[in-house]
């Protein structure tokens, strides 16, 4: 599974670095070369000997920690590796590699290499939670960082939430997950995402609830599985996915010549939440009340529809086309509806009434309408509400 693989494992000081020895052991079970990394602080939880032997490798503890000049130095150690992981990721470890800090072998290792890093955070939930620890985090997914965990659970400290090390198990698996092959490797998919703005005056407009959440976490899935995503996005509230091509645009017109402009593509996924209608002449200027009561007289006009422009396209239309529906009612009768209006290939349908929490929360519960009937998928998360999407666009585009 991870035959050849070199992993480069720093293990940080924290109460679970004892898991780094599981960690190891699953790791070469698999067929991974481990090269392990002790913060000073491991080295109270585990012994540079055990880690040593079950490594069947040198262990690595200092800046200066070279015997001879032949010997691998941190620029070189940093780079040899296929993949650094970081287990445990303590916060002090998470807070010096969003800082650009150096002061020690592991820090500098994470600052000097070219090669991904993927970290298993694990602290009290309480260190999780913070504001400082949650904007490290941020910082860090957006620099490319992977991550795996933390489940949440009975810390050793006696406390219950987030901020357990993710099970060596689970590791390995998204180890083996990132090296996994790549079914759409040289294939451009377009995403749109978020809502558009269609101003009113300089100051107010028409937008609906959309976060962006469950379109960033498309992109990220399929960018995963080695596509090249136009990510089209309106203004979410949602951190923009890291490498992908990201266009930003406010209004439902921008958003269409963004999409036209990116053609040809082998799919397009319009996830986007673009608001059906515009104001046909904003004002240029702060609408004011009067003292009269008088509501403003306002025009509108549909916006362009971008997914039935798109699915009907004469020449380059996409393999495959695929829209969301959001609906608050009859949810499967409308998308079917909308899957033969519109033209598209498949239609993704999500119940957003508020009770349901769906619209900007960080759930989905959707339907997946093709011209061969409805499949309902369970509650789970974006994230993985995106990846067997990506999975089944994976699919749909090898046949």
């Amino acid at each position: 599974m991870l035959a050849g693989k070199r992993i480069l494992l720093i293990i940080g000081g924290g109460i679970a670095a004892y898991k780094s020895l599981d960690l190891i052991r699953e790791l070469r079970r698999a067929g991974a070369d481990v090269t392990p990394v002790l913060t000073k602080s491991a080295e109270e939880f585990v012994t540079p000997l055990s880690t040593s032997a079950l490594a069947a490798s040198k262990v690595y503890r200092k800046l200066f920690d070279l015997t001879d000049e032949a010997e691998m130095g941190h620029i070189e150690l940093s780079r040899s590796a296929d993949l650094i992981v970081v287990a445990p990721a303590t916060a002090d470890l998470m807070a010096k590699m969003a800082q650009g800090l150096a002061n020690d072998l592991a820090s500098t290792l994470l600052l000097a290499t070219d090669t991904d890093v993927m970290l298993a955070p694990a602290m009290n939930v309480r260190m999780w939670e913070h504001p400082a620890t949650q904007r490290n985090l941020k910082t860090l997914l957006r620099d490319g960082v992977l991550t795996v965990g933390p489940d949440e659970g009975e810390m050793a400290c006696g406390e219950f939430g987030p901020g357990r090390m993710a099970t060596p198990i689970a590791i390995v698996d998204a180890v083996s997950e990132h090296f996994g092959p790549r079914p759409l490797a040289g294939k451009h998919v377009i995403v749109t995402s978020g809502p558009t703005h269609e101003p009113i005056d300089p100051v107010r407009y028409i937008a609906n609830r959309s976060s962006g959440a469950q379109g960033t976490a498309l992109a990220t899935a399929l960018r995963d599985l080695g596509a090249n995503v136009s990510f089209v996005t309106g203004p979410a509230s949602q951190d923009r996915p890291t490498g992908v091509s990201v266009i930003e645009v406010e209004t439902a017109q921008e958003m269409l010549d963004a999409v036209s402009a990116t053609l040809p593509a082998d799919a397009a996924i319009f996830a986007a939440a673009v608001v059906d209608w515009r104001v046909t002449s904003a004002s240029d200027s702060k609408i004011k009340k009067d003292g009269s009561g008088a509501l403003p007289q306002l025009e509108f006009a549909e916006n362009p529809d971008i997914l039935a422009t798109v699915s009907r396209r004469p020449e380059g239309r996409p393999k495959l086309v695929v829209g969301f529906a959001a609906e608050t009612d009859d949810v499967v009768a409308n998308a079917t509806a909308k899957l033969k209006r519109k033209g598209c290939d498949w239609i993704v349908a999500n119940d957003v009434r508020p009770e349901t929490g769906i619209m900007g929360g960080s759930e989905n519960a959707v339907t997946l309408v093709t011209d061969t009937g409805a499949d309902s998928w369970p509650r789970m998360s974006k994230t993985e509400v995106a990846r067997a999407l990506a999975n089944r666009i994976a699919d749909a585009l090898g046949d």
